[in-house]
């Protein structure tokens, strides 16, 4: 091998050395979190209120709930605002975008709890209530950057595509999404983290989550169980954010 072949296959080897290192950091710093949280608890000497409250069951039982009021909030963000994104960016509803965006900006304004509380007073409490509220918090980060990543695609791509006959559909599906991905994907990455610390106010709702372990420690002046509780979702946050990173690193088109 000569040394101008060795150089580029040095810096290839160079560069997927740092991008393993750039998965495995997050998990190593979550995992030492995780284990040091593990022994200031085993280190403390918990009273019986203490250890009723986050003992394993609860606490998997309080994650359980955390991860399913952000998956299905999440999903249903997805759901709504990347179609009606893709809507609101074609010429014949270009002119609807900005009542909708309006709308999505009152949404996310309205304090989280605000929008807990009057959803509380409008349908009542519970799973669904928390899932409303959140879905109205986290919208918009993804209903503009869709609008925003389509509107960013290069006009002679698109034109190139309708030159070679693909309909406005394929289009759409081969050039103009496959183009947006990264700034899609960066809203969403948003709208989950918001999702993960918006949902501890659930609790406020009977929805469950960590917010229960963090409002009973707060209530009950008892800092073992808010560390847990804030600690677990400060994780979760991290991990989320995380795993959305690895997505955007596939599905990002190669060369951008």
């Amino acid at each position: 091998m000569t040394v101008t072949e060795a150089l580029p296959q040095r810096g290839a080897d160079e560069g997927l050395r740092r991008s393993i290192l750039g998965v495995l950091v997050t998990p190593a710093l979550l995992a030492a979190a995780c284990g040091a949280l593990w022994l200031y608890l085993r280190g403390r000497d918990l009273d019986t209120i203490e250890r009723r409250a986050i003992n394993r069951e609860i606490i998997t039982q309080r994650l359980i709930e955390h991860v399913q009021l952000v998956a299905v909030s999440t999903a249903l963000v997805l759901a709504i605002g990347i179609p009606l994104g893709v809507l609101l960016t074609r010429p014949r509803l270009r002119r609807a975008s900005p009542p909708f965006l309006a709308m999505a900006n009152v949404g996310q304004a309205i304090p989280s709890i605000g929008v807990l509380v009057l959803l509380a007073v409008i349908v009542g409490v519970g799973f669904r209530n928390a899932i409303i509220a959140l879905v109205l918090v986290s919208a918009l980060p993804v209903l503009r950057n869709t609008m925003i990543g389509l509107d960013g695609v290069d006009r002679s791509l698109i034109d190139a595509g309708r030159g070679m006959g693909l309909s406005k559909t394929a289009v759409l599906f081969r050039v103009e999404l496959p183009l947006a991905v990264p700034v899609i994907l960066a809203s969403v990455r948003i709208a989950v983290i918001l999702n993960v610390g918006s949902a501890t106010l659930a609790a406020f709702t009977n929805a469950g989550g960590l917010g229960d372990l963090i409002n009973t420690g707060i209530a009950l002046n008892r800092t073992p169980i808010l560390l847990t509780g804030s600690v677990l979702t400060a994780v979760l946050a991290m991990a989320s954010d995380w795993l959305v990173g690895l997505v955007e690193r596939r599905l990002r088109p190669r060369g951008l």
